[in-house]
């Protein structure tokens, strides 16, 4: 492990640009594990542990497929803050991809050149995947607290985050405009989010390292007798997180600078809250907990349009019941419920009429994986993400 004095600063991490740490190809087909770290500049411990397994990682003779170590934001990274112009992690749509991949600099926008630099990276990786395409996102959070995983909601997703020791979070992503795990996932990679911590804790570094040597296994670019400290790894993350749970988000507070945020000191990731339990406070006042449960990533850094989260504990009962509903394909019948409709142009999202259908409560959607939710018109729009059982044949950038 890597003593706390032997922590690089952001700006040793790399140059602009260099977002490729290491592509590691074994000599037999396999799976594609792609592992990013420091997509926000102010968290650089996801790049430290993949400099601190790289050498590990290319004297494996018996690697299956490709690992695959990247940097994410490079030009935040050397300065050490967030982002320089906008947050990279928050504008992941096929509009921006176009954009940045078109070589112009919108308005200058640092971010815009970052993503054009990965997304070619990412395509080129992907293009030659002999294998299931699994992606990890590596990050680190404001507030101190026990790492989890943050996964969007599939059976696929689900499958693989449960090889780690860790809380799984489920619905965070959906809640999220723009992500990268949802870019990525959306088209058909197995894809997990780590909070490893706060980000300066060399703790944070060892969690990391933990969850690619994990990830390593569960993916079967190695096997297990291959990482002999294996063992030694999942007690770091079990130690770390308390163990496997699975969390739901139910809310998501958003916020703006000119809302002048502030949240309540003292807060943990998932520290239990009470409804009406005073969270944080802004320009119009107290905000309040709307619900009994966890709050998660509350904010404690200048820059971030996330508040807070909050959640709450989902038992394994219903956690079978979803899976068991999604086998049997009863999504293709939700649309016979009263109120509910089909989107005409696309069969994953449903529209409710809450007049009509106030008497089906919103965990129904959530057992079937619509997460995703909006209001539009006294509509409640719900959606939920592609390639729930199955990937496709290929992933395509």
């Amino acid at each position: 492990m890597i003593a706390t004095d032997e922590l690089k600063p952001a700006s040793e991490l790399a140059m602009p640009g260099e977002h490729l740490i290491s592509s590691i190809r074994g000599p037999l087909p396999g799976p594609t594990l792609l592992i990013l770290g420091g997509i926000h500049g102010n968290e650089p411990a996801g790049v430290l542990a993949a400099a601190r397994v790289l050498t590990r990682l290319e004297r494996e003779d018996d690697l299956r497929g490709e690992v695959v170590l990247l940097r994410g934001n490079t030009r935040a990274l050397e300065q050490n803050v967030r982002f320089i112009d906008a947050d990279l992690n928050r504008q992941w749509t096929a509009d921006n991809a176009r954009i940045s991949e078109s070589g112009r600099k919108l308005a200058g926008v640092s971010e815009l050149v970052e993503q054009g630099e990965l997304l070619a990276i990412l395509r080129e990786v992907v293009s030659r995947a002999r294998g299931d395409v699994y992606f990890i996102d590596l990050h680190t959070t404001s507030a101190e607290g026990k790492p989890f995983a943050t996964v969007g909601d599939t059976l696929r997703n689900r499958k693989f985050a449960l090889h780690f020791p860790l809380t799984i979070v489920l619905g965070l992503e959906e809640q999220i405009e723009g992500t990268l795990l949802e870019y990525i996932n959306h088209l058909g990679a197995i894809t997990m989010g780590l909070e490893g911590g706060q980000h300066e804790a060399p703790s944070s570094v060892d969690n990391h390292e933990a969850v690619i040597w994990t990830a390593t296994v569960a993916t079967g670019n190695l096997r297990r007798e291959d990482v002999r400290d294996l063992d030694h790894w999942q007690s770091v993350l079990s130690r770390a997180s308390g163990g496997r749970r699975v969390v739901e988000v139910r809310h998501r507070h958003a916020i703006t600078p000119e809302d002048e945020f502030r949240m309540e000191p003292g807060f943990r990731n998932f520290q239990p809250v009470k409804r009406g339990q005073v969270l944080a406070k802004d320009r119009l006042g107290e905000i309040k907990a709307r619900e009994t449960g966890f709050v998660l990533l509350p904010l404690y850094q200048a820059l971030g349009d996330d508040g807070f989260f909050l959640g709450r504990r989902v038992k394994k009962f219903w956690l079978s019941v979803s899976a068991l509903l999604r086998h049997l394909k009863i999504i293709r019948c939700v649309h016979l419920l009263p109120g509910v409709r089909r989107d005409p142009l696309d069969e994953k999202i449903l529209i409710i009429n809450t007049r009509i259908a106030r008497i089906l409560p919103l965990q129904i959607f959530h057992l079937l994986g619509f997460r995703r939710r909006r209001w539009t018109e006294g509509y409640l729009v719900v959606s939920r993400r592609s390639h729930d059982l199955a990937g496709p044949a290929k992933v395509l950038l």
